[in-house]
């Protein structure tokens, strides 16, 4: 089983922390089911870019980025050429490290 290496992040794990999740899970699932509450406004539809995270290791091995993602990419924060939204990246066999950018495009969050 695959290993979720989370980089620290102030609001959603201060500490850092790895999870596990099967082959064929969604890195935003696997953060979800282990108590990282990561942000995911279209409830994992690849309709908002609030799950995007930065892939500082294990790239290749997620499923391939289809063009809906790759159109919705273009509307994130601290955009990177290894960033995907955690809802459409699928885990393989090989651990991943993933990094959750400091800020997100959620409206219903933001403080006018």
């Amino acid at each position: 089983m695959p290993i979720i290496k989370i980089l620290p992040h102030a609001e959603y794990c201060p500490e850092g922390a790895e999870v596990s999740a099967p082959a064929g899970t969604s890195i935003c699932e696997a953060l979800l089911d282990n108590g990282i509450e990561i942000e995911h406004a279209c409830d994992q539809v690849c309709a908002c870019t609030t799950c995007h995270v930065i892939v500082r290791e294990g790239f290749a091995s997620l499923s391939e980025m289809e063009e809906g993602e790759e159109d919705m990419l273009d509307r994130a924060w601290g955009l990177e050429p290894n960033s995907r939204l955690s809802c459409q990246a699928i885990l393989g066999q090989k651990d991943v490290s993933v990094e959750i950018p400091k800020y997100s495009i959620n409206h219903a969050k933001e403080k006018h």
